[in-house]
């Protein structure tokens, strides 16, 4: 009888034991991975503030810009949709303006302004070229024949016969200050006339 109580006890600690080394076991592969959890979050810790660090100096000053910048946005798209229909009456539109700007790739504090483009009464473009002399555009320079005058007025010219174009110059020299153009007939063609601006100054700059 005593030989078999104490091989029951011998079984039981076995059996205890054999758990002992589990729960040990896991609990040390929790703590190791725990600890490995920590480490990573420590370094994701650093990462938040750093990236914090980096917004907070680059959104600071330029917040209220974000939020103007936005606004004008929005109103001129709103502008550019209340007018998109092309038979809006000419009462209608008389006295409107559509402005768009055209900037330098890169931060909003490292843009540099190149362009100002006023669509006034859905009928005449008048873009404002800054810095003229720096941008040095031309009747004859080929990146503007080929970008702006062929894949732009051209194309309208070929569906819109009373499209007209003037340039004033910049001082007294042959480079274009300013480009007048008049009898457009919808927003599209602004769009198309914005759009090719845009890649003829990008050449500009690139060059």
């Amino acid at each position: 009888m005593k030989s078999m109580d104490l091989e029951d006890k011998e079984t039981e600690v076995e059996k205890l034991s054999a758990m002992l080394s589990k729960i040990q076991n896991l609990y040390y592969k929790k703590k190791e991975q725990l600890e490995e959890l920590q480490d990573e979050i420590s370094e994701l810790r650093e990462v938040l503030n750093y990236l914090n660090s980096m917004i907070s100096n680059k959104s600071f000053q330029s917040a209220d810009l974000i939020y103007t910048k936005t606004l004008q946005e929005t109103e001129e798209k709103n502008d550019e949709e209340k007018y998109f229909v092309n038979d809006v009456p000419s009462e209608r539109v008389k006295g409107t303006n559509i402005k768009r700007k055209i900037f330098t790739d890169g931060d909003d504090k490292d843009s540099k302004l190149l362009c100002i483009l006023n669509f006034f009464d859905l009928n005449k473009v008048q873009i404002k070229i800054i810095d003229p002399m720096e941008r040095g555009i031309r009747e004859t320079s080929e990146d503007f024949i080929r970008t702006f005058l062929r894949e732009a007025l051209l194309k309208i010219k070929d569906h819109n016969l009373d499209l007209d174009l003037k340039y004033d110059y910049f001082k007294n020299t042959d480079v274009i200050e300013c480009i007048n153009i008049i009898n457009l007939k919808s927003i599209k063609e602004y769009d198309l006339i914005t759009s090719k601006m845009r890649e003829l100054l990008t050449k500009q700059i690139i060059s």
